[in-house]
């Protein structure tokens, strides 16, 4: 009976990890949609204030969402890793 209780919780502490993991990833994608979109939203509005500087403003702005990519994936990779191993 206690072998019993011990394999149901460790199968109820896998079931939690493997929630978190899913949550952990859901929650990694929504953060780089809204930190992506702000930058977006920031890079037109400092292009419409200065025209001149688009060349630099955009590529600041590819750069800084390539990091913030870079930083999700890495997120979501861990993530899967917890749910599938």
């Amino acid at each position: 009976m206690i072998t019993l209780a011990v394999i149901l919780q460790v199968a109820a502490n896998v079931a939690i990890a493997k929630m978190g993991a899913g949550i952990g990833a859901g929650l990694a994608a929504i953060g780089a949609g809204i930190g992506i979109g702000r930058i977006g939203g920031s890079a037109v509005e400092a292009i419409a204030r200065q025209p001149e500087a688009v060349v630099d403003i955009r590529s600041t702005m590819i750069v800084a969402a390539a990091l913030i990519e870079g930083v999700v994936f890495f997120a979501i990779v861990i993530c899967f890793l917890i749910m599938f191993v």
